[in-house]
């Protein structure tokens, strides 16, 4: 555990953000945040429906996590305290973003099934892909909670 604790307490830079415990998450964040972006732009959105919020979402959480994946890897950090408590409420502030995108698009995904069902208005493979979107979404609710508790050990090490 000291060894565990040890390696937290610095910020890794160049090639060691992807060996480090919550630095490894990045690429996942991405990939997972990026299919959410691509799987919500590619359906039918109605106007009545809050998608735009999911959209902004994943775009603003795919952009951050791209530019701290960068600021990190470059060394733009210098290993300072300040940086440890930045990417801990970065990734705070993501997952209450991404779990309300999530809880939203799931209550759309609900209120499509009803509408292709009953009314034949939406097509199914509309339906199918925003069913991608919500386990995509959770999915990197799930990776950026656990880059939060991990980057939130590493700031209280600091």
């Amino acid at each position: 555990m000291a060894a565990v604790t040890q390696q937290m307490s610095s910020l890794p830079s160049g090639l060691r953000i992807c060996t480090t415990a919550p630095d490894i998450l990045y690429l996942p964040e991405l990939v997972f945040g990026g299919l959410v972006w691509i799987l919500v732009a590619s359906t039918h959105v109605t106007e009545e429906n809050p998608q735009g919020w999911v959209m902004f979402v994943s775009v603003f959480c795919f952009v951050m996590t791209f530019l701290w994946f960068i600021i990190f890897a470059c060394g733009g950090h210098k290993n300072s305290s300040a940086w440890a408590t930045a990417d801990f409420i970065y990734h705070l502030i993501a997952v209450m973003f991404y779990l309300s995108a999530s809880v939203i698009l799931a209550y759309v995904t609900i209120g499509m099934r009803l509408l292709t069902q009953q009314i034949s208005l939406y097509p199914f493979k509309y339906y199918q892909i925003d069913i991608a979107a919500v386990v995509f979404s959770y999915i990197a609710t799930l990776l950026y909670f656990i880059h939060c508790i991990l980057s939130a050990m590493r700031w209280k090490s600091f």
